[in-house]
């Protein structure tokens, strides 16, 4: 039986009387006994979440730009100043997602690269990774004795200024999708960025383990409400972002998945999947069987889940169907929402049902653009 891990605030978990469960192979809090309550203080104050199984993996070496500018979809060169980050696809031979994540640029020489990438895929990342760097001058290094602890809502910031008040100047600094030492406040190994998977403002803090439990209790006694998975789902939902292993995954393209903004090809770059991306995306245009990703909102009674299929057109000539490829109960909106694969020819005045109870009663379901919720409001008429 494998052993499941455990982050830094694994005893501020249970001090918390988080309830733990298996994700990932990692021992996290679902929630803290009311995940309506802790999403709710998210979109309307402030909470943390522990994202320490998050792996990290600092790259260094001569040819560090251009090892990434081989192995992502995205291009590191568009990281300009140091701490701007960029997110990204990284592909297969087949042009199908093998994670998304956020790569950082930590030198101006452009030698150094911090990236933060998904726990569930960690082995598989790992591999890519390497297998590439072996026509490249560069070293990987991973960092598990760091933790990660995302703080999140309206209010994050303005009560972590208060919590750190030595960081005021570097918060108020900090735009979206940019990150900052901290070694000159706290010393080694403290950063924070201006990113989150929440649909609100805040900031993701990377610190050395020894440290976690006192940050965790000092945020606590500046009434940041701790949030587990499960309010994290909800939240991540509202806001249109997906989730690897759901809502995309290696036989998914990013077109297929709302990435195809991410993909860099404008320059004839050769990162790996792009001869099979482009191949396949131009087939199935042709073919008129490609798929986009939309938001549905169920306006009646019931719970849309992963798994359901859509049908669109029933009974017509122009019948085609899709997939939901994540669905909940929005705590915002009071109605449930899912995220969907469908054929990209869908457009709003489309009629879509999804049968709930898979007995055959269809119910019709609106189609929507994500996100359904960003910065606590409502992003449909």
């Amino acid at each position: 039986m494998t052993t499941l891990q455990r982050t830094p605030f694994y005893q501020s978990h249970l001090d918390n009387n988080g309830k733990i469960v298996d994700f990932s192979g990692w021992e996290l809090p679902i929630h803290y006994g009311s995940q309506i309550d802790e999403h709710e203080a998210v979109r309307t104050d402030a909470g943390m979440f522990d994202v320490s199984h998050m792996v990290i993996t600092d790259v260094e070496g001569a040819q560090a730009k251009a090892w990434l500018q081989k192995l992502l979809a995205n291009d590191v060169a568009k990281l300009k100043t140091v701490g701007k980050a960029l997110y990204s696809g990284m592909l297969n031979a087949d042009g199908g997602v093998i994670d998304d994540l956020i790569v950082y640029l930590i030198n101006e020489e452009e030698t150094q690269y911090r990236i933060i990438s998904n726990a569930a895929t960690r082995d598989k990342d790992l591999a890519q990774f390497n297998k590439v760097a072996e026509d490249f001058d560069v070293r990987l290094t991973e960092r598990p004795e760091l933790a990660i602890l995302a703080v999140q809502g309206p209010k994050a910031v303005a009560k972590l200024k208060r919590a750190k008040p030595a960081w005021a100047d570097t918060l108020d600094a900090l735009k979206p999708f940019v990150g900052a030492d901290l070694t000159d406040i706290e010393g080694n190994d403290w950063f924070v960025a201006r990113t989150g998977y929440t649909g609100e403002d805040g900031v993701e803090v990377i610190l050395h383990g020894d440290h976690a439990s006192d940050f965790y209790k000092l945020l606590l006694e500046h009434e940041i409400k701790p949030a587990g998975l499960g309010a994290r789902d909800t939240l991540r939902m509202e806001a249109g972002m997906n989730l690897y292993g759901h809502d995309m995954d290696d036989t998914v393209s990013p077109y297929e998945c709302n990435m195809g903004w991410t993909l860099a090809l404008k320059d004839d770059r050769d990162f790996v999947g792009r001869e099979a991306l482009v191949a396949k995306r131009k087939q199935s245009q042709e073919e008129g069987s490609a798929m986009k990703q939309v938001g549905l909102l169920l306006e009646t009674r019931g719970v849309l889940r992963e798994g359901m299929s859509v049908t669109i057109n029933q009974g017509t000539d122009k019948e085609s169907s899709g997939i939901i490829t994540s669905g909940t109960f929005s705590p915002t909106l009071k109605q449930s929402i899912a995220i969907a694969r469908v054929p990209e020819s869908v457009t709003d005045e489309d009629t879509v049902q999804v049968d709930l109870r898979g007995k055959g009663k269809f119910v019709d379901v609106r189609v929507l653009k994500l996100p359904f919720v960003r910065n606590g409001a409502k992003q449909f008429d």
